[in-house]
């Protein structure tokens, strides 16, 4: 079985988040070795937070989990492309549909991804 390479990425791999559907690229993030099995006995997409120090179950707080409809690995194994099923239509912690929200258009920077909910509401 093909894994990301850990090692050479000093234990955490880069994960982009992809709608399997639409192909709109939705957030990055990082898997430790940990992240990425208990992804695959899942089947929803566990994260390592880098700034809890600690396993990350993508919508355990917020009920917007990722639901892994496919896993592709980089050329040299060091990038991870997770394409998903976004529950709840927000991948964004702020309430955006992606975390890529905002967009240079023009000299200025705009939002371009949709707000699905109050993150003060979420996160109490």
């Amino acid at each position: 079985m093909i894994r990301p390479d850990f090692e050479k990425c000093d234990g955490l791999v880069p994960a982009i988040a992809q709608d399997a559907e639409t192909g709109e690229v939705l957030m990055m993030a990082y898997m430790n070795e940990e992240a990425w099995n208990k992804t695959l006995e899942t089947g929803e997409v566990h994260y390592f937070s880098r700034s809890r120090h600690s396993l990350w179950h993508k919508g355990g707080t917020s009920g917007h989990v990722q639901k892994v409809k496919s896993i592709r690995l980089d050329c040299d194994a060091d990038t991870i492309l997770v394409r998903i099923d976004q529950i709840g239509g927000a991948a964004c912690h702020k309430g955006y549909r992606s975390c890529f929200y905002r967009e240079l258009k023009d000299g200025e920077v705009v939002e371009c991804s949709p707000i699905v909910f109050d993150p003060k509401e979420v996160y109490k």
